[in-house]
């Protein structure tokens, strides 16, 4: 379903330009984010603003029509994140680039979403006026160090005298 444009500026202006579940940042990358039903339309979701979120390719993908997932400690059924209902930080929190979900919501939603991808790790969103950006001051160094060994991710160090 088509978004007016000017409602999509609105949703992306409200996102500060970032993904309200992990948090990317939309400066420099490749692919244009989506604005996200949080509740599906094949669920009855409406494209008002109520109902929409500025999402990454790949949390949009991992998402689709989904409403729930389960929950990775206890196995049971949870409602994904709402970032129109939710308060970002009541379910997450920064450890370092990772986001860790300190709720049930948070852990199913990190894990559906697979909100720690190397990509996610490496560019950490620039969503501060949500509050939801690590440390502006980690370096490369530190980000690279911290992906060193993470199936998929290949860090090769440059030096220069």
């Amino acid at each position: 379903m088509a978004i007016p444009a000017n409602l999509r500026r609105q949703v992306i202006k409200r996102a500060a330009n970032c993904c309200e579940y992990c948090g990317l940042a939309q400066t420099g990358q490749e692919a244009t984010f989506h604005v996200d039903h949080v509740v599906p339309v094949v669920a009855g979701g409406q494209s008002t603003s109520e109902n929409l979120a500025l999402a990454c390719v790949s949390c949009s993908l991992r998402k689709g029509a989904r409403l729930v997932t389960v929950d990775p400690h206890t196995g049971e059924e949870i409602v994904l994140f709402d970032p129109r209902r939710d308060a970002w930080r009541l379910h997450f929190r920064w450890d370092g680039v990772r986001v860790v979900g300190i709720t049930p919501t948070g852990r199913a939603t990190v894990m559906a979403l697979h909100m720690n991808r190397p990509l996610a790790l490496v560019n950490p969103g620039g969503g501060s006026a949500a509050g939801k950006t690590p440390a502006a001051n980690t370096s490369i160094r530190t980000l690279l160090s911290r992906l060193r060994g993470q199936p998929g991710v290949l860090c090769l160090e440059f030096r220069t005298n």
